[in-house]
């Protein structure tokens, strides 16, 4: 039994047409409502560590579980974070086999600040649902300890978050939703994991680029992709690499890396070799989730529109390629988590809702 598809339409507005415009302005205009975190940092078994937000019914980043005002932690002025996690904390959240949690994983370089997990973070939370975001490494505002970073085929990380998460909420009813590149990472996990991911009540996975190496040319040589939205990540994403590069000398190319232009050259530069594969084309290959579809055992909603600058429609999965436990949503309009809706400026409420509708029927 394959796949269900739902193809019942986002209601873009009529003043944001296209893919692009989509894309662009849900990034950087759209209404939101803004949440702070809590902030908890794990160490991981390689030496490394990674950064955990949290907010729920209990937990307030501007008051102690002890009643006590908490002043914001300056180092954490830049993050969406307001202070550090206190071990008393865990008892102000709740942790019973009515509570509802989600952990959520970020795209390629985003972060608890960016708008698509403001957006669902205050909607699950403002109806008493327990919310984790999940950093990737040197993405929370602080440079991680490795000369490695991330990349889109990380599920043993997700894993350790999972695992991580679960063991401090074991009662909990963990759902988990992945945008993009940690989505991608997310349905990864999900296909090798199968039935071992069974205490999942739901995923949802966002804007995913399944098939990496059908996105990663189409970014890498269409005119949007080199000359607009490559050169937007690039910046950050090179100016983390210059940081390695003076903590690990010798391990970067800095001449080829100030040259690359395009994600194809930054991932066969850094990304490849840095994480075991040969170049980006083995990379993108052997870190798709596309393929691993099909051994999906938790129910999961793939949502992705048919617009999407980042993903060509081409090479959107179809019921054949799913197992039965996955709705492909894959509305006309959207761009890349650019579902915004309502009159100007619009507003980013129908992701989060979306979400719900497929949590609340499978909880």
């Amino acid at each position: 039994m394959s796949a269900r598809l739902d193809s019942s339409a986002c209601p873009a507005p009529a003043w944001l047409p296209g893919g692009h415009l989509q894309t662009i302005h849900s990034a950087f205009f759209a209404r939101h409502h803004h949440i702070a975190f809590v902030r908890q940092r794990l160490d991981t078994p390689d030496g490394d560590f990674l950064d955990l937000d949290w907010t729920g019914p209990g937990l307030f980043a501007d008051k102690l579980a002890s009643g006590a005002t908490a002043h914001p932690d300056a180092h954490l002025s830049r993050t969406a974070a307001r202070r550090w996690l206190q071990a008393d904390d865990w008892a102000s959240l709740p942790s019973s086999p009515d509570t509802h949690a989600l952990v959520l994983f970020h795209g390629l370089e985003g972060s608890s600040r960016s708008h698509y997990i403001q957006a669902i973070a205050q909607y699950f939370r403002a109806r008493g649902w327990v919310v984790v975001v999940a950093h990737f490494r040197g993405c929370s505002g602080f440079p991680n300890r490795m000369a490695r970073a991330y990349y889109s085929g990380d599920s043993d990380e997700v894993s350790f978050i999972l695992e991580a998460v679960r063991r401090h909420l074991p009662n909990a009813r963990w759902h988990a939703a992945g945008t993009s590149l940690g989505g991608n990472a997310m349905l990864k996990f999900l296909g090798e994991a199968g039935d071992n991911a069974a205490w999942l009540q739901a995923c949802a996975s966002i804007s995913v680029p399944l098939d990496l190496v059908a996105c990663g040319r189409y970014l890498s040589e269409s005119r949007m992709g080199r000359w607009f939205y490559s050169p937007y990540f690039l910046k950050t994403m090179r100016a983390k690499l210059h940081d390695k590069a003076r903590r690990f000398p010798g391990l970067i190319d800095v001449v080829r890396l100030n040259q690359a232009r395009t994600l194809r050259e930054f991932d066969d530069i850094y990304t490849a070799p840095m994480h075991g594969f040969r170049n980006a084309l083995d990379y993108w290959t052997r870190a798709s989730s596309k393929p691993l579809l099909p051994n999906i055992a938790v129910p999961t909603l793939v949502l992705n529109a048919r617009n999407d600058p980042f993903v060509p429609q081409s090479c959107l999965p179809g019921p054949q390629d799913c197992s039965n436990t996955i709705l492909l949503h894959q509305p006309a309009q959207g761009g890349h988590v650019g579902f915004t809706t309502g009159r100007f400026p619009g507003n980013m409420g129908w992701l989060p809702a979306r979400l719900a509708r497929f949590f609340e029927t499978r909880s």
